[in-house]
């Protein structure tokens, strides 16, 4: 009697310690009506065939926006499913119970720390691949879920794990993988070379500008790329809960998940719409993994959109269909009290000596309050980022506060000393950070030095210590404030419009009468101009 009592004690307990721990998280209902609709009634246990099921994903069709896909990822993509199981939900006796169920959840989903949460995702990786066939040089030092890991990987190593992730988000999002959709897949690149430039050996001297990303044979320290992950893209592993969440919902779910999934028309149109902006949902993505906030949520939607007029309608103003300069811009703009995306796209001379080559970048900038016409530095947070040919987040150093000028003309007042027309990013005035002119035609990129508002780091590759001048190809402003700035902007446009129409309008009933126009002032004044006129007051 002793010895039972002490064991259902110790059984309760455990099942307390697991549930405490999900409903940490908030999945705990999630858990408790996947676990209803996979359980064996008789035997009251999850088989790990039902929960292999459960996860399993493929695609019919796969299409890749940029880099060209290697023969192994979908057959890593079968596997998937399969490796999260077996890795986390590990059964006692022939089945999962309810506490290993649980506690399967906690260990891939549960509350950890950054390190950990990329320490699980590899292992994922690493585990999909070998049961794929596929060779990395990885090796974790023991079954520890913080142990250290010793290895390398390649750049083509990194593309597949980040199209693991990617995919992973777009299953939970799209809920188009019931092996009936089409997988899309976006181009990459700039953060395959983000990760090349921050991890591989200095002495490798990278030509950035015609590197081929995947094809490069360098090996990257895993220390390394851990690092570079938790600086550059630190959301990157909410991908596996996502994907886990968004399976178990799929399993609780009364809706028939056997028939084929009707996205890919949609999907085609959407890719449409990405293929013309400088916005790729490739280069979405990126910026969303290091943010923290809402604002990653309205990117993440740009990435994953349900139709194509939502993607369309975030987009406020693009220089090739608005005009180019700052009034074309200030128009489409004015009134969106919200975060703001801002993309330029850019192209320079080659500063090698005898090269007359240009080279094309694009960088970025996310505003937290929208656009407001001063004549000095203002806002309370923001980002900058380098977004192509390699991709780099700067946020805010925390050491000044001047996230963005935007000055337009003044009107009606003389200015002895007038402040620049344009919009600019860090620094101060007259030599900030980055510069637009007021036309829209170039920009100017200086030194981080001149800047205490936004980190350290290169906005172009070999940008060097003096100012880069480049010629303007595109701007491009999304909004990320949702549905209610759009619509907030909306009204203050129909109300600039009727004060404007407004004054536009002269009150007719002033002048009903021959004695009170104006015609008849002028002629009297041509008459007689020498006459004496009464003032009224």
């Amino acid at each position: 009697m002793g010895a039972s009592s002490s064991t259902d004690n110790k059984a309760s307990a455990e099942k307390r310690e697991v549930e405490n721990l999900a409903a940490s998280t908030g999945a705990l209902p999630l858990l408790q009506r996947s676990f209803s609709n996979l359980v064996d009634s008789e035997t009251n246990v999850v088989s790990l065939q039902s929960l292999r099921q459960c996860f399993s994903l493929s695609y019919n069709a796969t299409i890749s926006e940029g880099q060209t896909v290697p023969d192994s990822f979908p057959r890593l993509l079968e596997h998937l499913g399969s490796s999260v199981v077996d890795l986390f939900f590990v059964p006692e006796k022939g089945g999962l119970s309810w506490v290993d169920f649980v506690r399967g959840y906690v260990k891939c989903c549960g509350r950890m720390s950054a390190s950990m949460s990329f320490n699980t995702l590899l292992r994922v990786y690493l585990a999909t691949a070998r049961e794929a066939g596929l060779s990395l040089k990885l090796d974790f030092e023991s079954d520890e879920a913080d142990c250290k890991i010793n290895g390398s990987l390649l750049p083509v190593d990194v593309l597949t794990l980040l199209w693991m992730c990617w995919t992973m988000s777009w299953d939970g999002r799209t809920k188009s993988s019931e092996g009936k959709g089409c997988l899309f897949l976006p181009d990459i690149s700039h953060l395959i070379l983000s990760a090349v430039v921050s991890c591989a050996d200095s002495e490798n001297n990278l030509n950035v500008w015609d590197a081929d990303a995947c094809g490069l044979e360098v090996e990257l320290p895993v220390g390394k790329f851990l690092t570079w992950a938790l600086t550059t893209v630190p959301t990157l592993t909410e991908s596996l809960a996502l994907f886990v969440n968004a399976r178990l919902h799929n399993s609780s779910s009364v809706e028939d998940r056997s028939e084929p999934s009707n996205s890919t028309a949609a999907d085609d149109s959407e890719t449409k719409v990405h293929e013309s902006t400088l916005l790729t949902r490739g280069r979405a993505w990126a910026i969303s993994l290091t943010c923290r906030n809402a604002i990653s949520e309205e990117i993440l939607g740009l990435c994953f959109p349900c139709n194509s007029h939502e993607t369309i309608e975030n987009i406020l103003y693009r220089s090739s269909h608005h005009g180019k300069g700052l009034n074309r811009f200030w128009s489409n703009i004015e009134g969106y009290h919200a975060p703001l995306l801002i993309i330029v796209s850019a192209s320079c001379g080659d500063s090698h000596e005898g090269s007359s080559s240009e080279r094309k970048w694009i960088i970025g900038a996310i505003l937290q309050q929208g656009f407001e016409n001063r004549d000095t530095f203002y806002g309370s947070s923001g980002n900058l980022f380098a977004i192509s040919p390699v991709f780099h987040a700067f946020s805010s150093s925390g050491k000044e506060k001047n996230f963005v000028y935007s000055h337009l003309h003044p009107t009606g007042r003389y200015e002895p000393h007038p402040r620049p027309v344009g919009i600019g990013f860090g620094g101060t005035i007259g030599n900030e950070r980055i510069f637009l002119d007021e036309d829209f035609a170039k920009i100017t990129i200086r030194h981080h030095a001149a800047d205490k508002t936004y980190q350290p780091g290169s906005l172009i590759p070999n940008q060097g210590f003096l100012p880069v001048e480049a010629t303007i190809t595109e701007v491009e402003a999304w909004g990320l404030g949702g549905k209610r700035a759009k619509e907030i902007q909306g009204s203050y446009k129909k109300r600039e419009e009727l004060f404007t129409e407004q004054r536009r309008k002269v009150d007719l009933k002033t002048f009903a009468s021959w004695e009170d126009s104006p015609e008849k002032m002028m002629m009297d004044m041509m008459s007689d101009p020498n006459g004496v006129r009464r003032e009224e007051r």
